[in-house]
């Protein structure tokens, strides 16, 4: 039996409980991964209130870093002792131990800590895909960055200087837009007291950046349709601020043919092959000294409620570990 934080419900932080839960031998193509420090991501609250549904009980979290325990038939990749991290399904991450697949589980390098590690799987690997996986983009490209001062957003940064990639990034305050820029946003707007759509348009000269990359979901979507120059790609991965109204498709046939996506880590991680590629490149760009893993704050596994509350109220900068 190991710690877990489970919900037996959907609610708020409160329905958060921390029981002992099994954990059990793993079976053909399984592991078991003792952990070391957990990540907390803006998913696992989605998942918390339903707005992503989980057959309840169930744990909640989706990335941490560890020591493989066991292994089960078939598993080639991975030995007890190794160091390993990961950001994949099911949930079940907010815990001491578990048994999980193998395949999306992937070696981690010395140089990179647990709790490096933790804090950049699941976010590092998003904007991994975000840049590298759904439109081409190319050094001297322009992308819009949504809460560019958050967990993903402050990465993104980072990964758009050392691709040579123009990032303009938004944020709710002075403070955060600084932040931003210091990490590598060529330019940053803060929403509370600037239009983007305005500042977007007078940067980029009138002609729209080539892409857009929003985690923020209802209170951004329609406006950054007006950021896109013709053929841009509207790529929507989040929904910080509530899921994102239907999309009238003659609207984006009027504002230059544009493209949508809605798109979600996972399907891109599904493929074993791809998912330890996309783990190497990240891996890469930490180990570089490209990407900087930023640590905002920390929480014990017990208070995990405390640190749901602090993410959903946007208080929170870079990323979340859970410790142990």
């Amino acid at each position: 039996m190991v710690r877990t934080m489970i919900i037996e419900e959907n609610g708020g932080p409160e329905v958060l409980k921390l029981v002992d839960w099994p954990v059990g031998e793993p079976g053909p193509g399984e592991i078991r991964i003792r952990h070391a420090a957990i990540g907390l991501n803006f998913i696992d609250v989605y998942q918390r209130t339903g707005l992503y549904k989980l057959e309840l009980p169930h744990a909640l979290g989706m990335e941490a870093a560890g020591v493989v325990e066991a292994v089960g038939e078939g598993v080639t990749h991975l030995k007890p002792g190794d160091r390993a991290a990961y950001a994949a399904n099911p949930p079940g991450a907010y815990t001491e131990a578990r048994v999980m697949p193998a395949a999306l589980v992937c070696p981690l390098p010395d140089e990179i800590s647990f709790e490096e590690a933790a804090a950049v799987m699941l976010q590092g690997l998003t904007v991994e895909y975000l840049f590298h996986r759904i439109v081409p983009l190319r050094a001297g490209d322009t992308v819009l960055f949504h809460a560019a001062a958050g967990g993903v957003g402050k990465i993104a940064c980072q990964w758009a200087r050392s691709e040579g990639i123009t990032l303009i990034g938004t944020a709710g305050t002075e403070e955060k837009c600084l932040e931003a820029k210091a990490l590598g946003a060529a330019h940053t707007i803060n929403y509370r007291k600037e239009d983007f759509v305005a500042r977007v348009r007078e940067i980029t000269r009138g002609k729209g950046v080539d892409a857009v990359m929003d985690g923020v979901g209802k209170d951004t979507f329609a406006a950054s349709l007006d950021c896109l120059r013709p053929v841009g790609m509207m790529i929507s991965f989040g929904n910080a601020s509530g899921p994102v109204p239907p999309v009238n498709l003659l609207d984006l046939a009027a504002k230059g043919s544009l493209q949508v996506t809605r798109t979600t880590l996972f399907t891109f991680l599904a493929d074993p092959a791809r998912c330890q590629s996309m783990a190497k490149r990240l891996y890469g760009k930490v180990t570089s000294g490209e990407v900087k893993v930023q640590i905002g704050q920390r929480y014990p596994l017990e208070q995990v409620a405390d640190a749901h509350r602090a993410l959903e109220a946007r208080e929170t900068t870079g990323s979340t570990v859970l410790t142990l």
